[in-house]
C-alpha cells in the first residue's frame, strides 16, 4: 500500500521528563502506542500526520 503520509507521536515520558518522538506507519499503531503514554495525570501525547516528501519516498 502506497501511503503519502505518516504519523509522529511526541509524548512526555514521565520516567524521564524528557520529549521523545516516535513515527508510524499506521494511524492505529500511533493511537495505541499515544493512549500507552498518557497514564498518568503529568503525561501527555500529540499525533501528528506528516506528508512524505519525495526523498524518503525513496529510500
Amino acid at each position: 500500500m502506497d501511503t503519502n503520509q505518516y504519523f509522529e507521536v511526541t509524548y512526555l515520558d514521565t520516567d524521564c521528563g524528557r520529549i521523545r518522538t516516535e513515527t508510524f506507519d499506521d494511524v492505529s499503531d500511533a493511537e495505541r502506542f499515544a493512549s500507552r503514554r498518557v497514564a498518568d495525570e503529568q503525561a501527555w501525547a500529540i499525533i501528528d500526520a506528516v506528508p512524505v516528501q519525495e526523498s524518503r519516498k525513496a529510500a
